[in-house]
């Protein structure tokens, strides 16, 4: 992955620069990155958010999900844009950034998060996972449908398997679910 910034970004540098193109950027580190999401990723995330929306609707949660919205780290300089971010309605009126730039900044507005696993998927297993622990998400999930974690993260055999990560005094405590498995989410204990 290439920075296509010519030196380092502040993040509020970022949000001014960031262009109505069309595209998705990340900021990593003050670096500028386009995240070029495959087909089959981009299904997945639709497939999560789908599924999630009808539970959202039928519990009466006060949850939302956005097309897109850019997590601020608490790391300087750093800004993701999760597949999948669940939000608390509540919490929106406490980000400051949101009516302007879709920028979420407190962990309490955001119940879960997901990232769909691919190629640079050592983002998913260290970077997203140390930050969005550090900020205080209850849940993120990352869901490895091609396998192709280290076998540290889904084990050995290598097989598709989706990670939930469940915030237990600061720290998330590590779930792994595999094909024919429920998914046991706090979040979303009715979620079949």
């Amino acid at each position: 992955v290439q920075s296509l910034a010519q030196r380092p970004m502040s993040f509020e540098e970022f949000l001014d620069w960031y262009p109505d193109d069309g595209r998705r950027y990340e900021l990593i580190e003050g670096g500028v990155v386009e995240v070029l999401p495959t087909g089959p990723h981009e299904d997945i995330g639709g497939f999560l958010t789908a599924e999630l929306n009808f539970d959202i609707r039928r519990s009466g949660l006060p949850y939302s999900i956005p097309r897109n919205c850019l997590i601020r780290q608490q790391a300087e300089n750093s800004g993701y844009i999760p597949d999948v971010a669940v939000l608390n309605r509540k919490g929106l009126s406490q980000e400051t950034l949101w009516p302007t730039a879709s920028v979420i900044q407190y962990g309490s507005t955001v119940p879960l998060v997901i990232e769909v696993v691919s190629t640079n998927w050592r983002a998913d297993y260290g970077h997203k996972f140390v930050e969005y622990e550090a900020m205080g998400f209850p849940e993120y999930w990352m869901v490895d449908f091609r396998a192709v974690g280290a076998v540290r993260h889904i084990g050995k055999p290598k097989q598709p398997t989706i990670t939930i990560c469940q915030l237990e005094n600061d720290e998330y405590k590590i779930h792994k679910f595999i094909s024919g498995e429920k998914l046991i989410s706090r979040i979303f204990p009715q979620l079949e």
